[in-house]
């Protein structure tokens, strides 16, 4: 392999340790991972279940909300389940991602630092 290439695999094993984090191995030697989702307690999980079940059963049915006691009284709160797909976006890996394409398609004869 040549001295650049070494470089590059270098560079991109380095980049892949320090920026793909948003999965996690599952240590049950199943090769699946998960992806965390920061709550401050028990209630806010609650709400947030409730409100990703609620957008499905609009979006199953739409008129099921007009049927329903439960989602006439509480309207779907949609701010919140947005900001838990928020925090699932892997911002890191899409910044790792620039970086490949720099390094293999856009600059090629190019060694990152």
């Amino acid at each position: 392999m040549e001295t650049n290439e070494i470089k590059k695999l270098a560079y991109l094993k380095k980049l892949t340790a320090r920026n793909l984090s948003t999965l996690k191995s599952s240590n049950d030697n199943t090769g699946s991972y998960a992806a965390q989702i920061k709550l401050s307690n028990y209630s806010e999980l609650g709400c947030v279940i409730a409100e990703i079940l609620k957008l499905c059963i609009v979006a199953l049915d739409y008129d099921a909300h007009r049927a329903s006691n439960t989602i006439k009284t509480s309207p779907i709160n949609v701010a919140l389940i947005l900001e838990m797909v928020l925090e699932m976006f892997p911002t890191d890996e899409m910044e790792i991602l620039d970086e490949i394409y720099q390094m293999f398609i856009a600059n090629p004869d190019v060694i990152g630092e």
